[in-house]
Protein backbone atom coordinates (compact mmCIF):
# COMPACT_ATOMS: atom_id res chain seq x y z
CA UNK A 1 0.00 0.00 0.00
CA UNK A 2 1.55 3.33 -0.61
CA UNK A 3 1.96 6.20 1.80
CA UNK A 4 2.28 9.36 0.46
CA UNK A 5 2.25 12.70 2.95
CA UNK A 6 2.72 16.32 2.30
CA UNK A 7 4.44 19.27 4.69
CA UNK A 8 4.78 22.44 4.31
CA UNK A 9 6.88 24.36 4.92
CA UNK A 10 7.43 27.38 8.03
CA UNK A 11 7.54 29.92 4.98
CA UNK A 12 4.25 28.50 3.85
CA UNK A 13 1.35 31.48 4.13
CA UNK A 14 -0.89 28.70 5.89
CA UNK A 15 2.37 28.26 8.34
CA UNK A 16 3.05 31.88 8.24
CA UNK A 17 -0.11 32.45 10.14
CA UNK A 18 -0.19 29.15 12.31
CA UNK A 19 3.28 30.83 13.65
CA UNK A 20 1.66 34.35 14.36
CA UNK A 21 -1.23 32.64 16.00
CA UNK A 22 0.53 30.17 18.19
CA UNK A 23 3.19 33.05 19.09
CA UNK A 24 0.06 35.19 20.13
CA UNK A 25 -0.97 32.14 22.71
CA UNK A 26 2.91 32.23 23.72
CA UNK A 27 2.75 35.47 24.69
CA UNK A 28 -0.55 35.25 26.64
CA UNK A 29 -0.01 32.27 28.25
CA UNK A 30 3.50 33.85 29.01
CA UNK A 31 2.41 36.69 31.05
CA UNK A 32 -0.50 35.30 32.22
CA UNK A 33 -0.80 31.29 32.26
CA UNK A 34 -4.36 31.48 32.73
CA UNK A 35 -5.23 32.98 29.73
CA UNK A 36 -8.11 31.64 27.48
CA UNK A 37 -7.10 32.25 24.08
CA UNK A 38 -9.56 31.18 20.57
CA UNK A 39 -7.83 33.64 17.60
CA UNK A 40 -7.64 32.80 14.13
CA UNK A 41 -5.37 34.75 11.47
CA UNK A 42 -5.94 35.32 8.03
CA UNK A 43 -2.96 36.81 5.71
CA UNK A 44 -2.11 37.57 2.37
CA UNK A 45 -0.91 40.84 -0.15
CA UNK A 46 0.40 42.64 2.29
CA UNK A 47 -2.63 42.78 4.82
CA UNK A 48 -2.66 40.31 8.05
CA UNK A 49 -5.94 40.16 10.31
CA UNK A 50 -6.04 38.73 13.56
CA UNK A 51 -9.54 37.85 14.79
CA UNK A 52 -11.31 36.16 17.97
CA UNK A 53 -11.70 35.83 21.63
CA UNK A 54 -9.61 36.35 24.55
CA UNK A 55 -9.83 36.16 27.92
CA UNK A 56 -6.55 37.23 29.73
CA UNK A 57 -4.75 39.59 32.20
CA UNK A 58 -2.00 40.10 29.37
CA UNK A 59 -1.83 43.45 27.80
CA UNK A 60 0.93 43.82 24.87
CA UNK A 61 1.26 44.88 21.66
CA UNK A 62 -0.09 41.63 18.99
CA UNK A 63 0.70 43.78 16.04
CA UNK A 64 4.29 44.31 16.80
CA UNK A 65 3.92 40.21 17.56
CA UNK A 66 3.01 39.99 14.21
CA UNK A 67 5.64 41.45 12.58
CA UNK A 68 8.16 40.25 14.37
CA UNK A 69 6.98 36.83 13.50
CA UNK A 70 6.97 37.55 9.58
CA UNK A 71 10.02 39.23 9.43
CA UNK A 72 11.87 35.96 11.97
CA UNK A 73 10.62 33.79 9.62
CA UNK A 74 12.32 35.34 6.34
CA UNK A 75 10.74 38.14 4.54
CA UNK A 76 11.44 41.36 3.55
CA UNK A 77 8.31 42.70 2.35
CA UNK A 78 5.99 45.02 4.16
CA UNK A 79 2.55 44.06 5.82
CA UNK A 80 0.42 45.87 7.52
CA UNK A 81 -1.92 43.88 10.66
CA UNK A 82 -5.14 44.70 11.92
CA UNK A 83 -6.03 43.02 15.51
CA UNK A 84 -9.67 42.44 16.34
CA UNK A 85 -9.67 40.43 19.65
CA UNK A 86 -12.78 40.40 22.41
CA UNK A 87 -13.94 38.94 25.41
CA UNK A 88 -15.42 35.18 25.33
CA UNK A 89 -19.72 35.56 25.24
CA UNK A 90 -21.33 35.38 28.22
CA UNK A 91 -22.60 31.56 27.32
CA UNK A 92 -19.29 30.48 27.10
CA UNK A 93 -17.89 31.53 30.19
CA UNK A 94 -20.53 30.01 31.99
CA UNK A 95 -19.68 26.66 30.65
CA UNK A 96 -16.34 27.21 31.66
CA UNK A 97 -17.35 27.89 35.34
CA UNK A 98 -19.03 24.92 35.49
CA UNK A 99 -15.67 23.02 34.30
CA UNK A 100 -17.35 21.88 31.01
CA UNK A 101 -15.66 21.39 27.75
CA UNK A 102 -15.51 24.33 25.58
CA UNK A 103 -16.17 22.85 22.46
CA UNK A 104 -17.27 19.85 20.55
CA UNK A 105 -14.72 17.54 18.99
CA UNK A 106 -12.45 14.24 18.16
CA UNK A 107 -9.12 14.19 18.86
CA UNK A 108 -6.73 11.28 17.20
CA UNK A 109 -3.18 9.86 18.40
CA UNK A 110 -1.04 7.60 16.77
CA UNK A 111 2.61 6.08 17.94
CA UNK A 112 4.45 3.45 16.09
CA UNK A 113 7.74 1.41 16.74
CA UNK A 114 8.36 1.66 12.58
CA UNK A 115 10.99 5.02 14.01
CA UNK A 116 12.80 6.37 17.07
CA UNK A 117 10.27 8.94 16.49
CA UNK A 118 7.40 6.75 17.29
CA UNK A 119 5.60 7.93 13.69
CA UNK A 120 5.41 6.44 9.91
CA UNK A 121 8.74 6.82 7.62
CA UNK A 122 7.20 8.25 5.21
CA UNK A 123 6.49 11.17 7.63
CA UNK A 124 9.98 11.09 9.18
CA UNK A 125 11.44 11.67 5.55
CA UNK A 126 9.36 14.49 4.51
CA UNK A 127 9.76 16.14 7.64
CA UNK A 128 13.29 16.02 7.94
CA UNK A 129 13.58 16.64 3.77
CA UNK A 130 11.85 20.11 5.30
CA UNK A 131 14.22 21.14 8.32
CA UNK A 132 16.93 20.18 6.14
CA UNK A 133 16.07 22.62 3.74
CA UNK A 134 15.59 25.45 6.20
CA UNK A 135 19.16 24.68 8.25
CA UNK A 136 21.20 24.65 4.64
CA UNK A 137 18.98 28.59 4.33
CA UNK A 138 19.61 29.78 7.62
CA UNK A 139 23.12 28.19 7.99
CA UNK A 140 25.19 27.96 4.52
CA UNK A 141 26.13 30.89 2.62
CA UNK A 142 26.38 28.80 -0.23
CA UNK A 143 22.28 28.55 0.28
CA UNK A 144 21.48 31.95 1.15
CA UNK A 145 19.20 31.96 -2.31
CA UNK A 146 16.77 29.80 -0.93
CA UNK A 147 13.57 31.15 0.53
CA UNK A 148 11.48 29.80 3.43
CA UNK A 149 8.01 28.82 1.26
CA UNK A 150 7.67 25.93 -0.01
CA UNK A 151 6.33 21.91 0.00
CA UNK A 152 7.73 18.37 0.51
CA UNK A 153 6.00 15.02 -0.73
CA UNK A 154 6.85 11.74 0.17
CA UNK A 155 5.51 8.71 -1.22
CA UNK A 156 6.55 5.42 -0.22
CA UNK A 157 5.74 1.76 -0.70
CA UNK A 158 6.38 -0.28 1.98
CA UNK A 159 9.68 0.42 3.04
CA UNK A 160 10.73 1.70 -0.24
CA UNK A 161 10.74 5.58 -1.45
CA UNK A 162 8.40 5.77 -4.39
CA UNK A 163 8.57 9.12 -5.05
CA UNK A 164 10.03 12.61 -3.70
CA UNK A 165 7.90 16.04 -4.38
CA UNK A 166 10.04 19.13 -3.69
CA UNK A 167 8.79 22.68 -4.11
CA UNK A 168 11.22 25.08 -2.19
CA UNK A 169 10.87 29.77 -2.94
CA UNK A 170 14.18 30.63 -4.20
CA UNK A 171 16.00 34.20 -5.58
CA UNK A 172 15.27 35.74 -8.73
CA UNK A 173 17.61 34.72 -11.51
CA UNK A 174 19.22 31.10 -10.02
CA UNK A 175 18.60 28.84 -12.71
CA UNK A 176 16.37 25.93 -12.66
CA UNK A 177 19.24 23.56 -13.34
CA UNK A 178 20.88 25.26 -10.03
CA UNK A 179 18.03 24.48 -8.14
CA UNK A 180 17.44 20.90 -9.11
CA UNK A 181 21.03 19.76 -8.70
CA UNK A 182 21.69 21.77 -5.19
CA UNK A 183 18.88 20.59 -3.71
CA UNK A 184 19.02 16.77 -4.89
CA UNK A 185 22.75 16.48 -4.06
CA UNK A 186 22.26 18.39 -0.64
CA UNK A 187 18.43 17.76 0.70
CA UNK A 188 17.23 14.62 -1.24
CA UNK A 189 20.26 12.07 -1.17
CA UNK A 190 21.07 12.42 2.34
CA UNK A 191 17.87 11.46 3.80
CA UNK A 192 16.74 9.35 1.60
CA UNK A 193 19.72 7.39 0.21
CA UNK A 194 19.37 5.74 -3.22
CA UNK A 195 17.56 7.01 -5.20
CA UNK A 196 17.19 3.84 -8.19
CA UNK A 197 13.96 4.02 -9.31
CA UNK A 198 12.70 6.63 -7.03
CA UNK A 199 10.87 9.75 -9.11
CA UNK A 200 12.30 13.41 -7.91
CA UNK A 201 10.70 16.41 -8.76
CA UNK A 202 12.23 19.36 -7.76
CA UNK A 203 9.93 23.03 -8.57
CA UNK A 204 9.04 20.52 -11.53
CA UNK A 205 6.51 23.71 -12.03
CA UNK A 206 9.25 26.01 -12.85
CA UNK A 207 10.65 29.22 -11.22
CA UNK A 208 9.17 29.82 -7.53
CA UNK A 209 10.43 32.81 -6.79
CA UNK A 210 7.86 34.86 -5.04
CA UNK A 211 6.14 33.51 -1.44
CA UNK A 212 4.47 34.11 1.83
CA UNK A 213 2.11 36.94 1.76
CA UNK A 214 3.23 37.91 -1.47
CA UNK A 215 2.59 35.22 -3.42
CA UNK A 216 -0.97 34.48 -2.00
CA UNK A 217 -3.21 33.97 1.11
CA UNK A 218 -2.84 31.95 3.82
CA UNK A 219 -5.02 30.97 7.13
CA UNK A 220 -4.31 29.62 10.38
CA UNK A 221 -5.50 26.09 10.65
CA UNK A 222 -5.68 24.74 7.07
CA UNK A 223 -2.66 22.59 7.78
CA UNK A 224 -3.74 20.51 9.92
CA UNK A 225 -2.50 17.58 8.55
CA UNK A 226 1.21 19.42 8.06
CA UNK A 227 0.62 19.86 12.30
CA UNK A 228 -0.32 16.11 12.97
CA UNK A 229 0.06 12.91 10.91
CA UNK A 230 0.72 13.95 7.05
CA UNK A 231 -2.98 12.71 5.99
CA UNK A 232 -1.85 8.94 7.16
CA UNK A 233 -4.46 9.15 9.92
CA UNK A 234 -7.36 10.72 10.78
CA UNK A 235 -7.22 14.37 12.23
CA UNK A 236 -9.56 16.80 14.51
CA UNK A 237 -11.60 18.99 11.53
CA UNK A 238 -10.03 22.01 14.04
CA UNK A 239 -6.72 23.43 13.18
CA UNK A 240 -4.36 23.26 16.80
CA UNK A 241 -2.91 26.98 16.11
CA UNK A 242 -4.34 29.57 17.63
CA UNK A 243 -5.55 28.08 20.62
CA UNK A 244 -4.95 27.83 24.68
CA UNK A 245 -4.16 24.26 25.79
CA UNK A 246 -7.40 23.88 27.49
CA UNK A 247 -9.10 24.02 23.77
CA UNK A 248 -10.31 20.32 23.46
CA UNK A 249 -8.58 20.10 20.39
CA UNK A 250 -5.34 21.00 21.26
CA UNK A 251 -5.31 19.26 25.19
CA UNK A 252 -7.22 16.41 23.21
CA UNK A 253 -4.61 15.48 20.70
CA UNK A 254 -1.91 15.61 22.42
CA UNK A 255 -2.91 13.58 25.42
CA UNK A 256 -4.10 11.10 21.93
CA UNK A 257 -0.49 11.03 21.14
CA UNK A 258 0.57 10.92 24.63
CA UNK A 259 -1.30 7.65 25.46
CA UNK A 260 -0.43 5.95 21.86
CA UNK A 261 3.47 6.93 21.95
CA UNK A 262 3.39 5.44 25.77
CA UNK A 263 1.63 2.55 24.78
CA UNK A 264 3.99 1.30 22.10
CA UNK A 265 6.94 2.76 24.16
CA UNK A 266 6.02 0.15 27.15
CA UNK A 267 5.53 -2.89 24.44
CA UNK A 268 1.98 -3.19 24.95
CA UNK A 269 1.52 -2.96 20.93
CA UNK A 270 3.73 -2.27 17.64
CA UNK A 271 1.42 0.32 16.89
CA UNK A 272 -1.52 2.14 18.48
CA UNK A 273 -4.35 4.14 17.16
CA UNK A 274 -6.47 6.39 19.97
CA UNK A 275 -9.39 8.59 19.27
CA UNK A 276 -11.26 10.99 21.97
CA UNK A 277 -14.57 12.55 21.65
CA UNK A 278 -15.77 15.65 23.43
CA UNK A 279 -19.00 17.79 23.43
CA UNK A 280 -19.48 21.25 24.87
CA UNK A 281 -20.21 21.74 28.36
CA UNK A 282 -19.39 18.03 29.09
CA UNK A 283 -16.81 17.52 31.78
CA UNK A 284 -16.06 14.08 30.93
CA UNK A 285 -15.42 12.56 27.28
CA UNK A 286 -18.28 11.07 25.39
CA UNK A 287 -16.04 8.56 24.15
CA UNK A 288 -12.39 7.00 23.70
CA UNK A 289 -11.47 4.10 21.73
CA UNK A 290 -8.07 2.69 21.47
CA UNK A 291 -6.73 0.35 19.14
CA UNK A 292 -4.08 -1.55 17.68
CA UNK A 293 -2.98 -2.54 14.18
CA UNK A 294 -4.02 -6.28 14.61
CA UNK A 295 -6.87 -5.06 15.78
CA UNK A 296 -6.85 -5.05 19.59
CA UNK A 297 -9.37 -3.38 21.71
CA UNK A 298 -7.37 -1.39 24.56
CA UNK A 299 -10.15 0.91 24.70
CA UNK A 300 -10.96 -0.26 28.45
CA UNK A 301 -7.76 0.09 29.26
CA UNK A 302 -7.02 3.48 28.34
CA UNK A 303 -10.03 4.29 30.02
CA UNK A 304 -9.05 2.97 33.48
CA UNK A 305 -5.94 4.25 33.56
CA UNK A 306 -6.01 7.98 31.82
CA UNK A 307 -7.65 10.78 33.16
CA UNK A 308 -9.01 12.38 30.26
CA UNK A 309 -11.26 15.64 31.26
CA UNK A 310 -9.63 18.32 29.57
CA UNK A 311 -8.55 20.44 32.81
CA UNK A 312 -6.32 16.96 33.86
CA UNK A 313 -5.01 16.77 31.08
CA UNK A 314 -4.07 20.25 31.18
CA UNK A 315 -2.23 20.05 34.52
CA UNK A 316 -0.88 16.29 33.48
CA UNK A 317 1.11 17.51 30.73
CA UNK A 318 2.08 21.17 31.79
CA UNK A 319 0.28 22.43 28.71
CA UNK A 320 0.13 25.92 30.06
CA UNK A 321 3.76 27.13 28.86
CA UNK A 322 4.52 29.57 25.77
CA UNK A 323 5.97 26.87 23.45
CA UNK A 324 3.43 26.62 21.16
CA UNK A 325 4.82 28.75 18.05
CA UNK A 326 8.14 25.92 18.12
CA UNK A 327 6.02 23.22 18.04
CA UNK A 328 3.84 24.31 14.73
CA UNK A 329 7.00 24.65 12.87
CA UNK A 330 7.65 20.94 11.57
CA UNK A 331 4.71 18.97 12.98
CA UNK A 332 3.39 19.11 16.27
CA UNK A 333 4.61 15.48 16.88
CA UNK A 334 7.64 13.40 16.68
CA UNK A 335 9.83 16.24 18.78
CA UNK A 336 11.97 16.33 21.76
CA UNK A 337 11.16 18.41 24.47
CA UNK A 338 7.57 18.34 24.08
CA UNK A 339 5.81 17.16 27.16
CA UNK A 340 3.55 15.02 25.29
CA UNK A 341 6.26 13.26 23.84
CA UNK A 342 8.43 12.75 27.16
CA UNK A 343 8.11 9.23 28.93
CA UNK A 344 6.79 8.61 32.14
CA UNK A 345 7.04 5.99 34.50
CA UNK A 346 4.32 3.38 34.89
CA UNK A 347 3.38 4.94 38.58
CA UNK A 348 3.01 8.23 37.07
CA UNK A 349 0.84 7.69 34.51
CA UNK A 350 -2.66 7.34 35.99
CA UNK A 351 -3.29 11.27 37.09
CA UNK A 352 -7.07 11.16 38.37
CA UNK A 353 -5.86 12.48 41.97
CA UNK A 354 -3.79 15.29 41.05
CA UNK A 355 -7.12 17.31 39.75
Amino acid sequence: MLKSVEIARPGHPDKVCDQIADALVDEFLRRDPKSTVDLQVLGGHGMVMVAGTVDSKADFDAAKIVLQVYKEIGYKDEIEPFIHLERPSEDLSRVLVRGGTRGTTIAYGYASRETREFLPRALVYARAITRRLDDLREQDPQFNWLGPDGKVQVTMQGQKTVAVSLLAQHDVGVEPHHVQSQLLDSVVTPIIGQQEGVKIFVNSGGPFTLGGFEMGVGSSGRKILSDTYGGLLPSTDFGLSGKDPSQPPRAGSYMARFIAKQLVREEVAGNVFVKIGYTIGQVDPVFVEAVTGKGQDLSDLVKGRFDLRIESIVEFLKLRQPFYRRATQYGQFGHDGFPWEDPREEETVDISTEI
